[in-house]
């Protein structure tokens, strides 16, 4: 079985949520779905997961730091995972059950401090509840869940995967 390196593997874990960036991207701007505020955070959750491999695949680390790098795009592929399945949750709710719909995220941004922006939007509300896109019967926030799942256990795996070299 052919082994990749440390930094093979870390680059194709910066490729995977970039391209899930660059379809939430053409989601946005060719289909004209606009996201809603939890869609917002999962895409800064994908972006730090991104970044935590692209510095990882540059650093080249061996040993200990390369678990270091698993555990932090574990660590932000988890909190993608928590945001995820709480949208998928809201979506799931009867519709008498949902939450009424709130300010845009611009303007909570505007008149309140992040703290509490961050707590109305994963508080979530109508507009995340809505289902405006599907790909066999599930929902896009469905599939970010399965993304982010996919992105932690390979990010756990990573470091045994490539751990017999000794050098990137």
């Amino acid at each position: 079985m052919t082994r990749f390196s440390f930094r093979t593997w870390a680059f194709a874990g910066f490729l995977v949520p970039t391209f899930a960036m660059a379809f939430a991207l053409y989601l946005q701007y060719v289909l004209l779905l606009e996201p809603c505020p939890l869609c917002i955070f999962q895409r800064v959750a994908m972006i730090a997961v991104a970044l935590v491999w692209l510095l990882a695949a540059i650093h080249g680390p061996t040993g200990f730091g390369r678990w270091v790098y698993s555990l932090l795009a574990t660590a932000a592929a988890g909190a993608g995972i928590a945001i995820a399945s709480r949208h998928v949750w809201l979506q799931g709710l009867p519709p008498d059950q949902v939450p009424a719909c709130g300010p845009s995220l611009d303007y909570m941004l505007d008149i309140q401090p992040l703290n509490e922006v961050i707590a109305t939007v994963l508080k979530g509300d109508g507009d995340c509840a809505a289902i405006e896109g599907a790909f066999l019967g599930l929902s896009i926030p469905a599939w970010t869940l399965i993304a982010f799942a996919g992105l932690a256990l390979v990010s756990l795996a990573v470091p045994r995967l490539s751990r017999s070299e000794s050098t990137s």
